[in-house]
């Protein structure tokens, strides 16, 4: 079994895996409506928006797409969640998705960890950036 996220965006999904891919690496594959086999049956305003994204990095998938504007509400209820075992790489891509974004729980030491926060970036899309491990003393 392989489990991955997949993200819905209302037109920010190019943009939004071009950031992702800048700011954690990895590889980012792109098809949009017009470079697909759905060009015929949908809207030329919507041939440059991403039908299918995924940004590999270190054997993850994330995976998005844009989606008709009546298919598309905020995200609620989750947060992608990214670990590093590096506080500074960790407040680093915290400080990253926080440029444009809204902090939830800013990037602290916490009781299980040395670095945790909580992010909603430019694009909608919730994070929650932690340090692996136990705090440090």
């Amino acid at each position: 079994m392989r489990m991955s996220t997949h993200l819905m965006f209302d037109g920010h999904c190019r943009a939004a895996f071009q950031r992702y891919q800048q700011v954690l690496g990895g590889t980012v594959n792109m098809l949009s409506f017009g470079d697909s086999p759905l060009a015929a049956d949908v809207a030329s305003r919507w041939h440059d928006r991403i039908v299918h994204a995924t940004l590999s990095v270190a054997g993850v998938e994330l995976a998005g797409a844009d989606v008709l504007p009546e298919d598309y509400s905020t995200p609620q209820g989750f947060a992608v969640l990214l670990a590093f075992g590096n506080p500074d790489q960790a407040q680093s891509v915290f400080d990253e998705f926080a440029d444009g974004g809204e902090i939830r729980y800013p990037f602290q030491k916490t009781f299980w960890s040395s670095g945790f926060g909580v992010v909603v970036d430019k694009f909608a899309i919730p994070w929650e950036v932690t340090c692996e491990g136990p705090p440090a003393e």
